[in-house]
């Protein structure tokens, strides 16, 4: 076992108890805490003197110790206040319970201190202190210190610690990547970059360690991804008939449909039928718009897949959305005697059961699910064709788990989070792309409208009355189910009994959010389509494809707390039937930024210009909502702020798959191994 594989407990100052907790942030050996690198970094190198001190700046003062004492208020509570002055000036400092203090310091020590000035009336105070003896070689003041992410019974001090015991210890990092890679970019070696992202020397040398980082984690992606795709484009696929029987029955199916296909639609389709057509594995994302119609392109793939006699699956991320498709599948599908059956988490056992013998017997022709899709005990009697709706709630590796459930079938993934499309090819790097980007006809605009919370009151009083009173239903959607100290959002179990308190004492009130169980909530969604609850209040669990024709207005609370591409999702839970709708966002901050972001929102409803917008104005955040599974985690490298390394380090991938694409070579043999630990159970079954 190599040393960088060592449990982390046992490194010095750590133990059994510290590494539970630093277990639950991910760090379990010496390698993960060398690679658990800090989000931010404190500047404490600008060094002032007293009288230069400015209100609430942090900053590094030298001074001598004039007094110091330390009471006790109340019980479990010490402060210890001192008074430092330099040629300047002098000032105060407090700290709160660190009696130790008053032991370590005397009057005419020389210090060196860190803190938070305040000024009140002339007087000059700073707390949240860090203090150390003046000397050559300060350890908390005059460098950047780290800052890292934390969890409750884990300081920041404690991760630092451990983090320079190991790397006090000699240890030897080897380099993976190869010598000529270093070369050509102008690259520090690992060992560098580890040492001084940690604890940098200076500005410069973080500069340069993080551009290694950023480049690394860049290939390491692309290189994976590339690998991937390139292992299964290899596959042999199924390759579906087109001949003029098959051509005339998917005919037949779009001619039943209420309404023609969109143009976008229509070529989308084309792209899909010529892949299923070829004998390569399709590996087709398709990206489109909230109501773009990408639901009845997948239908139609999958119809395609049952006349050629294969099964298909389509995998959603909720029940409320798997229970739809189910219908509207059945309902157009069933005339021309293709069997749908559903398979969601809240059947019960003997339900379940029932379905899997159906599935397994080849007595199902498409199968509606969500997660439940992918058990091992779900058997598929010959599937051709799978699908993942909301490609973000889902990655890879889950996709190879659905796909594995067949011999090679063809995978059609689909998301309506819009993507640039340059960064779509970046981050989807195994799948071919079609864009859906045109509404069906008879969709209206959306009136978007954003309001400070001071005229909440009137919202509700007209703009939810009028929308009811002309039979119309109203979604009002905020950010939490419970109280937090940290995030001060409306819970939606407060908001339910105010709103009914306040305004609508004489309507129905419905409440969804993600802690009721699935058959509590499907009750409350059900009602709400039947149109016996007039308003329902939801946290973001409707945010993915319900769809309630009838609902004309969606109120957002609080909606600064949302970033732009999930008010779009959220905005497009309305204008889905032939009746004027409304977008109402309250919110509750005056910053530049959040002013910014309403302004977007009312000015367009296309969700690509959102998404770039977005990008520009919070970075990528929790803009794709839950990780990839299955893909390594980028922990120093930006996908939008470092475009640009991105770029070379996918065109450096492209060459080293072009010319080695299994990694054989003697000098990728390093890279070959750190890129199977990063995609572990996503490409073994193609490197290894």
């Amino acid at each position: 076992m190599s040393y960088l594989q060592k449990d982390v407990q046992y490194i010095k100052g750590i133990g059994p108890k510290k590494s539970e907790k630093l277990k639950s942030l991910g760090i379990n050996t010496l390698k993960d805490l060398l690679y658990y690198f800090p989000r931010t970094y404190e500047d404490r190198s600008i060094i002032k003197k007293i009288f230069e001190l400015r209100d609430e700046e942090k900053v590094t003062i030298k001074a001598v110790v004039t007094s110091i004492t330390s009471y006790s208020p109340k019980r479990n509570m010490n402060i210890v206040t001192m008074f430092v002055k330099d040629e300047t000036g002098s000032a105060k400092l407090t700290f709160f319970n660190r009696p130790y203090i008053i032991n370590s310091y005397k009057k005419g020590d020389s210090v060196l201190v860190f803190g938070k000035v305040s000024i009140k009336n002339g007087n000059i105070e700073m707390s949240s202190c860090e203090i150390e003896y003046l000397s050559n070689s300060p350890k908390h003041t005059c460098k950047l210190i780290p800052v890292y992410p934390l969890t409750f019974g884990v300081s920041n001090s404690d991760i630092a610690n451990a983090v320079n015991n190991a790397l006090d210890s000699d240890i030897e990092i080897d380099e993976y990547i190869p010598r000529n890679i270093i070369e050509k970019y102008n690259l520090c070696d690992i060992e560098y970059a580890i040492k001084n992202i940690h604890r940098p020397v200076s500005k410069q040398a973080l500069k340069i360690s993080l551009y290694r980082l950023i480049f690394e984690e860049f290939l390491v992606l692309q290189l994976g991804l590339f690998i991937f795709k390139n292992g299964n484009s290899n596959l042999e696929g199924i390759k579906f008939s087109s001949d003029t029987d098959i051509q005339e029955k998917i005919e037949e199916i779009l001619n039943s449909l209420p309404y023609r296909l969109t143009k976008a639609q229509k070529r989308t389709l084309d792209d899909i039928l010529s892949d299923m057509g070829s004998n390569k594995v399709m590996n087709r994302l398709v990206q489109g718009d909230v109501g773009s119609g990408k639901t009845v392109v997948s239908m139609i793939a999958l119809a395609n897949a049952v006349v050629n006699g294969y099964q298909g699956a389509i995998m959603v991320p909720t029940e409320i959305l798997a229970k739809q498709h189910f219908e509207s599948f059945t309902e157009t599908l069933s005339e021309f005697g293709i069997r749908v059956e559903i398979l969601i988490g809240s059947l019960t056992k003997k339900q379940k059961d029932v379905v899997k013998e159906k599935i397994k017997n080849g007595e199902v022709d498409i199968v509606v699910g969500t997660h439940a899709l992918i058990q091992d005990n779900v058997e598929f009697s010959n599937i051709g064709l799978v699908v993942t709706d909301e490609q973000h709630r889902f990655g890879v590796l889950q996709r190879a788990k659905l796909s594995n459930k067949g011999k090679s079938p063809d995978v059609l993934v689909m998301t309506a989070t819009p993507i640039p499309r340059t960064l779509a090819i970046i981050l989807y790097g195994d799948l071919d792309i079609s864009i859906i980007d045109e509404l069906p006809p008879g969709r209206k605009k959306i009136d978007t409208i954003a309001i400070q919370t001071t005229k909440r009151d009137f919202v509700y009083r007209n703009l939810v009355r009028d929308e009811v009173n002309k039979g119309r239903q109203v979604y009002i959607v905020c950010s939490l189910v419970e109280e937090s100290e940290v995030i001060e959002a409306k819970a939606a179990v407060e908001l339910v009994e105010d709103i009914r308190e306040r305004y609508f004492s004489d309507l129905e009130v419905g409440l969804v959010h993600g802690k009721m169980k699935p058959k509590e909530k499907e009750a409350i969604m059900e009602k709400f389509r039947n149109n016996e609850i007039n308003i329902l209040v939801s946290t973001t669990v409707i945010e993915v494809g319900v769809n309630v024709p009838n609902a004309t207005l969606m109120i957002i609370e609080n909606a600064e707390r949302f970033g732009l591409s999930q008010l779009h999702q959220l905005r497009g839970r309305v204008g889905r039937g032939s009746d004027k709708s409304y977008c109402v966002l309250i919110f509750n901050s005056k910053t530049e930024v959040c002013k910014k972001r309403m302004e977007i929102m009312c000015e367009t409803n296309d969700g690509f210009k959102i998404a770039e917008k977005d990008l520009e104005i919070r970075g990528p955040g929790d803009f794709f909502g839950t990780r990839q599974h299955g893909l390594p985690d980028l922990k120093v490298a930006n996908l939008f702020k470092h475009i640009k390394i991105l770029k070379l380090a996918q065109k450096e991938a492209r060459y080293i798959t072009g010319i080695d694409k299994n990694l054989d070579f003697k000098e990728h043999k390093a890279l070959k191994k750190e890129i199977l630990e990063k995609f572990s159970g996503v490409i073994d079954n193609i490197l290894l």
